[in-house]
């Protein structure tokens, strides 16, 4: 019997072995995103006034989302509760790739501890990733008797009750960083909470609240004198103002907060989704135009991946209920 050639020679093997590799490969990338998501716009719930730290960055990123998605990234402001109508809204909605939240993290660790809630975020809400921090920054109004920290202490000391600051709104963290500056120094000011940083800071610079803990929205105005900068409620000194020192470098070290950023969905949005979403969120904090943009609040656009983001939500919230609990810090 003559031999018959075997027509499956190892070049057949091998185009056969690619030809499985691109199967493989492209049932990868299906199983990355549900098939069809985005098809329709996505909605990202923003807990605080327009023109505040947490809009300004949530605008600055669907701008850039609205892109690589190819849907419009819609944002919806829904202040009030320091995050938690907004957090409360994200948890009532389908979990179907449409709905996200832009906050501070404090609305998962510092909120359940500051208010009576039924909802619980670490519960309720799955961590995307984070979007970036801030520093905070002591600013006053134009006519405030002190051009430092120690110089508003002496002034506080010597009015007690009389001084009053402005917050984005009780328990948030520019109110929790100054009632740390107010508890680390010994002094009673008065808190006057807002719906935002925005408005509070304007209270700021038209006289009607003494100072504020600002996340950084107030840079023009400090440039052009409009208001005073008293100090960095950090542990480090700014970039964006170097030769100004820290509170803690005036005598105070117990009082400094930064302020974290992240995104999260309602519970049980496919993790498929969740990991698109992140990978995206990657791409736009990278780009030029976002950090150059960021960089006019005062922030860094720091992306964290989603088990990164959890990690740093668990540490902060050890940190700030046990804070909350021994200082007493209350929610007016």
């Amino acid at each position: 019997m003559a031999f018959q050639p075997n027509p499956f020679t190892r070049r057949h093997l091998a185009r056969a072995a690619l030809a499985l590799c691109a199967l493989g490969t492209l049932g990868a990338v299906q199983a990355q995103t549900p098939a069809g998501w985005p098809g329709k716009p996505v909605r990202v719930v923003v807990g605080f006034a327009p023109g505040g730290s947490t809009d300004v960055m949530a605008r600055i990123l669907s701008q850039s989302l609205s892109e690589s998605l190819g849907q419009a990234v819609v944002i919806d402001n829904k202040p009030g509760a320091s995050g938690n109508i907004a957090a409360a809204e994200v948890i009532r909605a389908a979990p179907d790739g449409y709905t996200f939240l832009i906050a501070p993290t404090s609305v998962e660790t510092a909120n359940p501890s500051l208010f009576k809630s039924t909802i619980l975020p670490s519960r309720d809400l799955a961590p995307v990733g984070g979007v970036g921090k801030t520093q905070m920054y002591l600013v006053g109004k134009p006519q405030l008797e002190a051009k430092d920290a120690r110089e508003l202490v002496d002034l506080a000391k010597a009015r007690p009750g009389k001084l009053s600051y402005a917050s984005a709104g009780a328990g948030t963290p520019p109110h929790l960083a100054c009632e740390l500056f107010k508890l680390s120094t010994g002094t009673f000011i008065t808190h006057i909470p807002y719906r935002g940083a925005a408005p509070a800071l304007q209270d700021v610079m038209a006289g009607q609240t003494d100072f504020v803990c600002d996340p950084g929205i107030a840079f023009p105005h400090i440039r052009t004198g409009k208001v005073k900068l008293l100090g960095v409620v950090s542990a480090k000194r700014s970039p964006f103002f170097p030769d100004v020192p820290t509170v803690g470098e005036q005598g105070f070290k117990d009082a400094n907060l930064d302020i974290w950023f992240g995104m999260w969905a309602p519970k049980g949005t496919p993790p498929e989704i969740v990991a698109r979403m992140n990978r995206e969120l990657a791409k736009a904090l990278a780009l030029p135009a976002t950090k150059s943009r960021y960089a006019d609040l005062g922030a860094e656009p720091v992306p964290l991946e989603t088990a990164e983001f959890k990690t740093l939500l668990a540490n902060e919230g050890k940190l700030l209920s046990t804070l909350i609990k021994e200082q007493k810090i209350i929610v007016d």
